[in-house]
């Protein structure tokens, strides 16, 4: 299950740009995942992301 540790992004993007079939960025500036979101991409967001806030 792919998930967002709200308390730790900083709405950086680069997992919607890397992943955008999974993350998208919400009201709050943060990301989220997309209803159903799964797809092998998520593991390269989280990897790149600059936080390590994505668990995939």
């Amino acid at each position: 299950m792919v998930s967002v540790d709200k308390e730790l992004c900083i709405g950086c993007g680069s997992c919607v740009a890397i992943c955008p079939e999974v993350f998208e960025l919400g009201d709050d500036g943060k990301a989220q995942v997309k209803e159903g979101g799964e797809a092998e991409c998520a593991k390269e967001a989280a990897e790149a992301c600059p936080v390590e806030a994505i668990t995939a």
